[in-house]
């Protein structure tokens, strides 16, 4: 119920993991567009799927959303978001408000291989002492949003490559 001009309280999707994980990666909140499909990274022009695509060498943009999910999986990379409510009229990280944080240390406990824990974008990364205290390492990988322009594709997907490589994310 929006509150003196702010925005509807949402809900973010539950998140996406097995227990052999060995990267979790943190968006924020969930897009305007991926809680109408119920999907992670659904507007169209979001680089997160095409990233992934361009790591593991296979069109993930060509198979339904729950195939999607299974290579995620299969890969070893959990996805969730750092928060799991909030107030926000349209998609922009900037207009986030009460903010109601998700149990991450909860979630990490249910993932054994756990190696290290990535934040996309800055508004994620606020919340990197949260995850610096799960005793993992913390990355802070450039945003896979359409708002992030300033980075172009190929330094993006250099910046994921590194932290994917890394942990083992690029071998099947």
């Amino acid at each position: 119920m929006p509150e003196s001009g702010a925005g509807l309280r949402r809900r973010g999707l539950a998140p996406v993991w097995a227990p052999d994980a060995r990267l979790l990666l943190l968006g924020s909140f969930p897009s305007a567009a991926s809680l109408a499909a119920q999907q992670y990274y659904g507007h169209p022009r979001n680089q997160f799927w095409p990233l992934l695509s361009a790591l593991w060498g296979e069109d993930l943009r060509a198979l339904d959303y729950d195939q999607r999910l299974e290579r995620v999986r299969a890969r070893g990379l959990a996805i969730w978001d750092v928060y799991a409510a909030c107030e926000r009229e349209g998609s922009l990280d900037s207009a986030i408000r009460a903010a109601e944080p998700n149990d991450l240390a909860g979630l990490a406990a249910r993932l054994p291989q756990l190696q290290a824990v990535a934040h996309n974008g800055g508004e994620s990364a606020r919340l990197m002492k949260v995850t610096a205290a799960l005793g993992r390492p913390v990355y802070r990988l450039p945003s896979s949003s359409p708002a992030n322009a300033s980075w172009s594709f190929e330094r993006k997907l250099a910046a994921w490559r590194e932290v994917f490589a890394r942990h083992g994310l690029l071998t099947p």
